[in-house]
């Protein structure tokens, strides 16, 4: 009898539609129009501003192209150079993986330990939390970076506080083997944005877990490592992608502490430092091009490789691990 009933409540009836599933008609066209009429300024702006140049560039990067005349088509000849014929390109390419490697992960540690000390309630947290963050909203301008310049010059304030306790570098910037360490230190200052989203993942871990470790007796060092790292690998993880993809896009502090040279002797000559030099003031569009094509792929690479791996340190509430 059960059956019966559910069987003609389920099936159609004569001239009706079978309850549950959405009726097809001119409403549902209509609607679908306007949706699209909607998402139209989004589907410009992504053909017009993203996808149409990144075929564009893609174009390019098989030519030999000038801005001044037609492309002409080379073929991989673009390609074949960077990785036999161009010293400048491999330096480059070493001082972004050095670059990569020392920013990111000071980075988020600065992050992360500023988050947990935040996540205390205190007087004046709010302050805190803004000043903290403020950096992230200003370091990547150009002022802020000419500032970081003129303090590790050979005059500025920073050397002149290293000269005073017998210190003398000779100023940062002026010599390879610091130059580098004035970028990832102005990198690292901007810890604000990331700090932020660790802050939020802190606030999601439950007090019960906490107060688990205290009752089998766990240390400050063990219930970080057992409670909070496994809770927060989630917004590890996401920190840890977003500040790779931005390490290897860089520029601004290169640019400007270097004069737009790279220099001391390369020291700064970022990836896309480099690109900027062939594309804007080679005026070698097709070769810029191959550069950012293969730039891309690295991202990506090292994006998947996070991603492949995430399935061993990542935890999710909820999984049996």
């Amino acid at each position: 009898m059960v059956a019966q009933q559910v069987n003609e409540v389920a099936s159609p009836q004569p001239g009706g539609t079978r309850p549950g599933r959405a009726r097809k008609g001119p409403k549902n066209k209509e609607q679908t129009g306007i949706a699209y009429l909607f998402l139209s300024p989004w589907i410009a702006g992504a053909v017009l501003l993203t996808i149409g140049p990144m075929v564009a560039s893609l174009y390019l990067s098989f030519t030999n192209y000038n801005l001044f005349t037609a492309p002409e088509w080379v073929g991989l000849d673009n390609y074949i150079r960077l990785f036999t014929q161009d010293d400048r390109f491999m330096s480059s390419v070493g001082v972004t993986f050095q670059y990569v490697f020392l920013s990111a992960p000071l980075k988020l540690a600065a992050a992360l330990g500023v988050a947990l000390l935040l996540n205390r309630p205190r007087k004046g947290q709010g302050f805190y939390r803004s000043a903290f963050y403020a950096p992230s909203l200003l370091g990547a301008s150009v002022g802020i970076a000419l500032v970081w310049r003129s303090l590790f010059t050979d005059d500025g304030a920073v050397d002149s506080l290293l000269r005073s306790v017998g210190i003398d570098t000779g100023g940062w910037i002026n010599q390879p083997d610091y130059a580098m360490y004035v970028i990832v230190i102005l990198a690292v200052w901007q810890f604000g944005a990331p700090m932020v989203i660790f802050l939020a993942g802190l606030k999601q871990i439950p007090q019960d877990l906490y107060d688990a470790a205290a009752v089998d007796g766990a240390s400050t060092w063990k219930t970080f490592t057992s409670v909070t790292l496994p809770m927060l690998s989630p917004v590890i993880f996401f920190n840890l992608v977003m500040e790779i993809i931005q390490s290897f896009q860089s520029f601004t502090g290169a640019f400007v502490v270097s004069n737009g040279q790279g220099g001391p002797a390369d020291s700064t000559l970022f990836y896309t430092l480099y690109l900027y030099q062939r594309g804007f003031q080679d005026f070698q569009m097709g070769y810029a091009s191959a550069m950012a094509w293969l730039l891309l792929l690295t991202i990506a690479l090292f994006t998947g490789l996070v991603f492949k791996t995430s399935g061993r340190w990542v935890f999710y509430a909820g999984e049996d691990k």
